[in-house]
């Protein structure tokens, strides 16, 4: 697994870890990122920080294109850890100007895969896609 994916894994890890307790995704990654040494000593590297800050900088556009192209699914009806794969891979898409879309995509259908439902990497697969083939035409700020 590759030092990207690994930390893709610890954004989602951190961004479900918020969700779930209603807490802000910054402030579960504050109380996570443990520098100091010792046997509790936990840094966050740098590419999962990134993740999670960006996606709590952009939640509302990231979960209104959610609203927008999951559709037939309300935000509370989606597994958990569907929808934040899906915040995940729509800022990749979206901000990360490093990352192909293509990457993104794929990065996420292997988190859904080897963590979701059966039927979740084809769906994710779906939404991301769509957002992916209009990006350029979404009021996006960069």
């Amino acid at each position: 697994m590759s030092a990207r994916s690994k930390a893709r894994k610890a954004a989602l890890d951190l961004l479900f870890e918020a969700d779930i307790r209603g807490t802000s995704a910054v402030e579960t990654l504050t109380s996570r990122n443990v520098i100091e040494e010792g046997p509790d000593a936990r840094p966050i590297r740098d590419y999962t920080r990134e993740l999670v800050v960006g996606v709590g900088d952009n939640f509302r556009k990231i979960d209104e294109l959610i609203s927008t192209y999951a559709q037939g699914w309300d935000m509370d009806r989606l597994p958990t850890v569907d929808r934040n794969i899906l915040r995940i891979g729509i800022y990749e898409i979206l901000w990360s100007q490093n990352i192909p879309d293509g990457v993104a995509i794929d990065e996420s259908l292997t988190l859904a895969k080897e963590l979701s439902t059966d039927g979740s990497a084809a769906f994710i697969h779906g939404v991301l896609g769509r957002i992916s083939s209009i990006k350029d035409s979404l009021a996006i700020d960069y």
